[in-house]
């Protein structure tokens, strides 16, 4: 991973972990011990499927740029139907309190959304690659003589 793209991780990352870790301790002391395991599985399934996602983007924009913009849609429909599908096999769970869960999980969601947004434009990214053959001359404008 270069390491722009790490960087940009990083940068978002680590916010959604703070904001995880006090949405766990609220809920741990406002629900008891399973508000805290709510809010925990929720962060990490935030930065989970926030983290898959960006890494794919990245790679996607590198190697098939015609292709981001498509990628970029059906990877969050994937997220949405992996969160479903998560949602749906822990629907009557005891080992986890549901609304610490789900708003840890809101919460999580827009601090890395918002972190992710101010690490991107704050990064310095070309956008021209630029050509890294050094035998090749420009070629000159005008008429030759």
């Amino acid at each position: 991973m270069p390491s722009n793209d790490a960087r940009i991780l990083l940068q978002a990352a680590v916010p959604t972990v703070a904001v995880g870790a006090i949405a766990a301790v609220v809920s741990g002391v406002v629900v008891g011990g399973k508000g805290a395991v709510g809010a925990i599985v929720a962060a990490v399934l935030t930065i989970l499927f926030m983290g898959i996602g960006l890494y794919v983007l990245q790679r996607t924009a590198k190697s098939l740029p015609h292709l981001f913009q498509m990628m970029g849609l059906m990877l969050y429909a994937a997220q949405i139907l992996l969160l479903f599908i998560f949602l749906s096999a822990f629907k009557n769970t005891t080992l986890f309190h549901p609304k610490a869960f789900a708003i840890t999980l809101i919460g999580t969601t827009l601090a890395w959304i918002a972190a992710q947004t101010r690490a991107h434009m704050k990064a310095k990214i070309l956008y021209v690659e630029p050509d890294s053959s050094t035998g090749s001359k420009p070629e000159k404008s005008g008429h030759s003589s």
